[in-house]
């Protein structure tokens, strides 16, 4: 690899954004591909695509057959609220490969005993969300149900080009959700980016089946295209 092609891998690496190493397996010629690039780039969709797999492979292209080798920023999941569906929820993103962050002010909730070998922050979203730096390798939840507490934190990651965002509530308490970030200044075009109500429809009853439909949700925006998410660009 040439030490040109080594220092913007290392360069976008470290500011976690995505990156393809495209190598010609006939001639051997090699080129990178930045994620603020795909859209232009001739091999767009098959970038895309390896992409969206977070996977490296051998692709049968116009320009031949190429090495596609993935670099892609390991996701995070960050939970508002230290809730039953939590309890469940975290650690099966952990079983999904993601950083999970739990963030809840109410100290008798946010505690280790109940999420153990998670990383809790026992603070207001004002305080804890800007030093974890949420971007588009990010998935978003907002479960406590307290306005006090998901208001803010949502307004935070509305700001953020997180690839998913979802809120814990019925139609109904969506709808005054949404009136609220509206009078916030939050335009309608960021608000529908938001999941509600959270999680693909399962029938799920109990916090461990509606955990489950909330990591189906996020893995579909992961991994497959729709309006809502785009994490590869």
């Amino acid at each position: 690899m040439k030490l040109d092609i080594l220092h913007t891998l290392n360069t976008e690496r470290d500011a976690r954004r995505a990156v393809v190493v495209v190598t010609n397996v006939e001639s051997g010629a090699q080129r990178i591909v930045k994620a603020a690039d795909i859209g232009r780039d001739p091999l767009a969709d098959v970038i895309d695509k390896r992409l969206r797999m977070a996977k490296s492979g051998m692709e049968e292209t116009a320009e031949g057959r190429a090495f596609l080798t993935v670099h892609v920023p390991s996701p995070r999941l960050v939970i508002t609220g230290a809730v039953h569906i939590s309890q469940a929820l975290a650690p099966m993103g952990q079983l999904l490969g993601y950083d999970v962050t739990i963030v809840d002010p109410r100290t008798a909730f946010a505690s280790p005993e109940r999420f153990p070998d998670v990383k809790v922050l026992a603070e207001w979203p004002d305080t804890a969300l800007p030093p974890l730096n949420i971007d588009r390798y990010t998935a978003f939840v907002a479960l406590t149900h307290d306005p006090k507490i998901d208001d803010p934190a949502l307004l935070h990651a509305l700001q953020r080009d997180c690839f998913y965002i979802g809120a814990l509530g019925s139609k109904k308490t969506h709808g005054r959700r949404v009136e609220r970030l509206k009078q916030a200044g939050i335009p309608d075009a960021a608000i529908a980016r938001i999941h509600a109500p959270i999680g693909l429809s399962l029938g799920a009853v109990s916090p461990a089946e509606i955990a489950v439909s909330i990591i189906a949700e996020i893995t579909q925006s992961l991994r497959v295209r729709s309006d809502k998410a785009a994490v590869a660009a």
